[in-house]
């Protein structure tokens, strides 16, 4: 891998009524034509994701979306997936050409409600006063601007079309970016210590392209050679050999969710060990939610639904952990048959409520804003969430192992499971 991925990067929305200019923003900020710029009011219909590196942030995802006054039914639909990316977005945009209305308060009411850092970009600078329909551009009205000021809103006037005022624009973005977007936590480097050793156990994934391993195998052992730590990668196979082969046990071992069993009998008591889904439900999420939320697997029964959510769109493989073997394994652990729909992609619906239980992926496509904005999504529905890692642990008798390293969680999961 060559790139920081997406799911790494600070999400910033750029968001408005149709024709204030936020596509030429776009273009002007990347350097590019990322999106199609016309004076026809609608021209961004889904929202358009570009990657780049933005000084002075970094790594970036600019997403591009249509006017939140779009109109008809189509626009509606366009509506919908513009506000569907807030969940996200890191950091939002909001373009006016000047004027502030229903639309933009609309918008800054959305952004608040959700703890979202924004700020105002007053496009249009170069048409001066007023714009060719007589409303006024590149300046908003005195007490917009104070009003605003007043909540700690930034107004950054500038011209996309000229170029005017981008800095400021980039400027703002990296004062408003949330820590947690671009200073990354540990994925586990943080269980070991300086110096220490962590033994990745590396099952060859055939969802992975030839020559490659999976994302967070990949982060893993990024992350141990950044914190100065040493990792050794096995085959499931490989484990026990490798482990006698120590002249000391070693200070962590991460499997793959699918071989757990195997991994927990192979390593000894003693030494901490868990799985790249849990790391992952940590990096991404909230993990002692997710541990508690694992508990419910334990109620489920005959007759309940269960839903599967992956944040990606790969292609499904005969024997697909998703779509096969989870369910297989939670069928086995209920007892009967419980009815198992499957979500792919970036949204996940709101209609969670029918559900006893939603299983999500390790959610390495996407950012942490948008793994915690799902989270939330269940809480409203009031239906648990975990993830992969910990409901394969659970199904196969070894969570309570696999939550070692994590105290808080595992003390949640006992607490929902009623003491387990």
């Amino acid at each position: 891998m060559q790139d920081t991925p997406r799911g790494l990067r600070l999400h910033i929305g750029i968001y408005g009524r149709r024709n204030v200019g936020k596509s030429s923003l776009l273009n002007g900020l990347v350097g590019q034509g990322a999106s199609i710029v016309s004076d026809t009011p609608g021209t961004t219909t889904d929202p358009v994701e570009k990657t780049l590196e933005l000084d002075p942030v970094g790594p970036v995802v600019f997403i591009d979306t249509a006017g939140i006054d779009d109109e008809g039914a189509l626009g509606a639909l366009r509506r919908e997936r513009s506000e569907r990316a807030l969940d996200r977005t890191d950091v939002a945009l909001l373009v006016t050409d000047g004027a502030w209305g229903r639309d933009e308060e609309a918008l800054a009411d959305a952004f608040t409600a959700r703890k979202l850092p924004y700020f105002v970009v007053a496009n249009k600078a170069d048409l001066g006063a007023d714009g060719a329909d007589g409303a006024p551009c590149g300046a908003l009205p005195g007490h917009v601007r104070e009003t605003l000021s007043g909540c700690g809103v930034v107004v950054v006037a500038a011209s996309a079309l000229l170029g005017h005022g981008l800095d400021a624009v980039r400027e703002s973005i990296a004062m408003l970016a949330p820590e947690h977007a671009i200073a990354q936590p540990h994925m586990l480097s943080d269980l070991v210590p300086p110096g220490g050793l962590a033994v990745l156990v590396v099952p060859i994934d055939l969802g992975a392209p030839r020559g490659r391993l999976i994302l967070p195998q990949v982060q893993a052992i990024r992350d141990l050679l950044d914190g100065d730590q040493m990792c050794l990668v096995v085959k499931e196979r490989e484990l026990r050999a490798a482990l006698d082969r120590l002249a000391a046990p070693p200070d962590l071992v991460v499997c793959d969710s699918q071989v757990v069993l195997k991994a927990a009998a192979d390593t000894p008591p003693g030494v901490p060990l868990t799985t790249f889904s849990i790391l992952m439900a940590r990096l991404k999420g909230d993990l002692v939610e997710l541990a508690r939320g694992a508990a419910a697997i334990q109620r489920l029964g005959p007759g309940d639904r269960v839903l599967i959510a992956e944040a990606c769109t790969h292609h499904p493989l005969a024997d697909d952990i998703g779509r096969v073997k989870i369910p297989r394994w939670l069928r086995q652990y209920a007892g009967g048959d419980i009815e198992i729909d499957v979500a792919a992609g970036k949204e996940l619906s709101e209609d969670m409520a029918a559900y006893a239980l939603v299983v999500h992926c390790g959610g390495c496509v996407i950012n942490r804003g948008n793994m915690l904005a799902r989270l939330r999504a269940a809480r409203r529905a009031g239906v648990p969430m975990t993830n992969y890692g910990l409901a394969i642990s659970l199904t196969q008798g070894v969570l309570p192992r696999a939550l070692g390293p994590f105290p808080a969680a595992l003390d949640a999961f006992r607490a929902a499971a009623g003491g387990a």
